[in-house]
């Protein structure tokens, strides 16, 4: 299950008020989320919570689910 924490890191960096994440949701469903979108919420993130992540792992991510699961692993 996606983390609101890691829902409002996402909706903030493609500056949305509210749009449906859930864990099959990929870049191609959100407005405004590219591919120069997607290295933004990667940095966000990655600052948001601490962690860096590998460009392999980052690769790797098809949907948020992948992406909160990379996260949780990152985190320990």
């Amino acid at each position: 299950m996606v983390s609101d924490r890691l829902k409002n890191v996402i909706l903030r960096e493609l500056e949305l008020d509210d749009f449906e994440i859930d864990d099959s949701t990929t870049a191609n469903m959100v407005p405004g989320w590219d591919s120069l979108r997607h290295i933004r919420i990667i940095t966000a993130i990655e600052a948001e919570y601490g962690v860096r992540f590998k460009t392999v792992e980052v690769l790797r991510v098809r949907n948020v689910g992948d992406l909160q699961a990379l996260l949780e692993k990152r985190m320990g």
